[in-house]
């Protein structure tokens, strides 16, 4: 715990759920929001530290999705659920999001802190924006029969 940034951010995050509280509870989504938050939290991690490594920027772009949507993969395996990855939903996209807002302010020479700041407020605003508005991205053509497919296998076992 040598960088204080970590403890600013949960401070923040602290802040946030007690200004937007109420919002929070009428909302009635607690784990998506929170779900959001660490989704941008690991994003913008892998993000800057494939950056801080020297790897180009659609490696450290890659490398911030991986690390983002995978924790969400594990978790969601371990409670026994279809990981929200393989949902419609936009998850990893909003990764992808989030991870070129870090690249473009470390590009224009913001500090570490702005670019992380930035870059998870890209995930998440992409992720509770697409979820409110219904965006999803398109199934591609034959993506129904691989469901059921898929479907088939499981009742099979």
């Amino acid at each position: 715990m040598t960088n204080p940034i970590y403890l600013i951010c949960t401070g923040l995050a602290l802040l946030w759920v007690i200004c937007f509280g109420r919002w929070l509870i009428r909302l009635n989504n607690t784990f998506f929001i929170f779900d959001s938050i660490g989704l941008a939290l690991f994003t913008v991690v892998g993000v800057g530290k494939s950056i801080a490594l020297g790897y180009p920027f659609w490696v450290a772009i890659i490398m911030g999705s991986i690390t983002g949507a995978a924790g969400g993969v594990i978790r969601d395996v371990f409670i026994n659920e279809i990981p929200l990855i393989f949902r419609k939903e936009i998850y990893a996209m909003a990764c992808v999001v989030g991870g070129i807002a870090y690249w473009l302010c470390d590009v224009a020479g913001l500090e570490s802190y702005a670019c992380q700041l930035i870059g998870g407020s890209a995930v998440f605003l992409t992720r509770i924006l697409a979820v409110k508005y219904h965006i999803c991205l398109p199934i591609l053509k034959g993506g129904e029969d691989i469901k059921e497919d898929v479907k088939e296998d499981v009742k099979e076992e």
